[in-house]
């Protein structure tokens, strides 16, 4: 979707030329998952602001990354640039160890490297999308081996913030 007829046409054109285009299906998925999409994000969004405030006040996480605080380093980028500010937010727990526990006690949280789901999801960025980066360059990004990542999904924010609480006690 582009506001410009010159560029949908030059975007016609690139995907018709190099095959860039979905399948019957996909595209099918993908029309049914936009009529929902907004109230989607909402829910979402609304359980992060909830997660985050728990986290910010756990004595077991170290810093948390959420463009929706006010701390953030690009928070006024993010308040100008857009709606909301999403369902991602990333916390450090001081170590790998603790990044394990975590990882084995929570319940509704499934362990994956995806997001933007319906469902809740966790993962350890160090261990998982980037591990193939050396250690000194992850430290320099600011991937702790203690970095825990959740793209938070619709489900009750507080059955969410419950499970969090019971896997950093």
């Amino acid at each position: 979707v582009v506001n410009s007829k010159k560029l949908a046409q030059e975007l016609h054109f690139v995907q018709n030329s190099t095959g860039g285009v979905l399948g019957p299906q996909d595209s099918w998925l993908m029309m049914r998952g936009m009529k929902t999409l907004g109230i989607r994000m909402e829910q979402s969004e609304a359980n992060t602001k909830a997660i985050v405030e728990f986290l910010v006040n756990n004595p077991g996480v170290k810093k948390v990354f959420y463009p929706g605080l006010e701390t953030h380093p690009n928070h006024a980028i993010a308040k100008k640039q857009s709606r909301g500010f999403g369902g991602m937010v990333s916390f450090d727990v001081g170590s790998a160890e603790k990044a394990d526990e975590l990882l084995g006690k929570v319940k509704y949280f499934t362990l994956a490297e995806s997001l933007g789901a319906v469902e809740s999801l966790i993962s350890v960025p160090a261990r998982m999308t980037h591990a193939s980066i050396p250690a000194e360059r992850r430290a320099e990004l600011g991937i702790t081996d203690g970095l825990v990542r959740i793209s938070v999904g619709i489900e009750d924010a507080e059955d969410l913030i419950e499970d969090l609480k019971n896997a950093l006690e």
